[in-house]
């Protein structure tokens, strides 16, 4: 007969076994066909570096750009627009940039000339061409009302111009490139 210790022991030895088998298991989203940060076509990071032959410094890539404008091999995006979106949005607090994935958000910020009201943006790159639809930008404002933050409307013509504003900067940092090249 088998005791109260060894039925324990072999209850709790069931349950640890069971428990390895069970629980949420998802399949590999991952593409079969993937082959590196180019796609199911595309190869390996250029110069075999995580960051290619070129060094990402201070949001420039060191080198000279390619054909498509895009700045070197160590971003993911466009070169020229990610640094025109961080310079255009330069006096907004930056809260965050991902260079790799073309996102650039900032903090909240409340001009000196508007009480009581503050604006926050989040800028895509879309792409690694130098071109008006390779940027997207997001400007969120809120009011304050009895002693509440509330959202409120921006203008589209305010998204506009800032979009223009990068883009502008861009063209203008490509110019740069070319000249000193």
């Amino acid at each position: 007969m088998l005791t109260r210790l060894t039925l324990v022991a072999m209850f709790l030895s069931a349950a640890i076994c069971l428990a390895g088998c069970g629980g949420d298991v998802k399949p590999n989203p991952t593409d079969p066909g993937y082959q590196g940060y180019q796609g199911p076509q595309g190869g390996t990071l250029p110069g075999g570096s995580i960051l290619g032959d070129s060094a990402l410094v201070f949001g420039n890539a060191k080198g000279k750009a390619g054909a498509d404008g895009a700045g070197g091999g160590a971003l993911g995006v466009n070169a020229y627009l990610w640094r025109g979106a961080l310079d255009t949005l330069s006096f907004m607090p930056l809260a965050s940039a991902d260079p790799f994935g073309g996102v650039i958000i900032t903090d909240w910020y409340t001009p000196a000339s508007a009480n009581g009201e503050r604006f926050k943006a989040t800028a895509y790159i879309l792409g690694r061409e130098l071109r008006s639809d390779g940027v997207r930008v997001a400007i969120f404002r809120q009011v304050l009302q009895n002693g509440q933050w509330v959202d409120s409307p921006v203008s589209p013509v305010t998204v506009g111009e800032i979009e223009n504003k990068v883009l502008s900067r861009a063209r203008e940092l490509r110019e740069q490139s070319q000249a000193s090249s």
